[in-house]
């Protein structure tokens, strides 16, 4: 009787013109992935900034590489790849879901730090300054809206971008 019953629960609620989504609360299992947590975007986006800093502070690495000066950019690159870490240990997404849900990774997309970074002629101490400026910002921005762990990492972070502007002298 009781298998019976199962059975025909997915027939009465055709007939009765409802959604299993109508019928359970939660994620309707029927209607595919469901979307992306908040939290996950927002990991999503920094990691493609701090991927977009490292690659900026590589190429002024290259076009000034040897100096005193290349040696202190080296080092705020490396606090970058510890940030890139830390993120990323935080990152869960299904495997089915690629990098950023769609199979492609921040970088095969552009990323969310404006694209790909300037050429090494263009990559000036006054632009890491800024870019180090605007991702604080970017951080501080997000703590409204991010889970308490989430928020304590990314004030750190922003605080971090901002020592480094005046490290880079500004």
């Amino acid at each position: 009787m009781l298998l019976a019953s199962a059975a025909a629960l997915p027939l009465l609620l055709g007939t009765a013109g409802c959604r299993s989504s109508d019928v359970f609360t939660g994620p309707d299992p029927l209607a595919g992935r469901p979307p992306l947590g908040h939290d996950v975007l927002t990991l999503q986006a920094v990691i493609a900034a701090e991927e977009n800093m490292i690659d900026l502070y590589r190429l002024a690495i290259s076009g000034d590489s040897g100096t005193s000066r290349a040696r202190t950019l080296r080092s705020l690159q490396g606090q970058h790849q510890q940030h890139l870490v830390q993120l990323k240990a935080r990152l869960i997404v299904p495997p089915a879901w690629g990098v950023r849900g769609d199979g492609q990774s921040p970088r095969e997309r552009g990323g969310s730090g404006g694209g790909r970074p300037p050429r090494a002629s263009t990559v000036s101490i006054t632009r890491l300054r800024a870019a180090e400026r605007a991702s604080a910002a970017d951080l501080v921005r997000r703590l409204a809206t991010a889970p308490p762990a989430l928020a304590q990492l990314l004030a750190s972070i922003a605080a971090s971008d901002a020592t480094h502007v005046t490290a880079l002298g500004g």
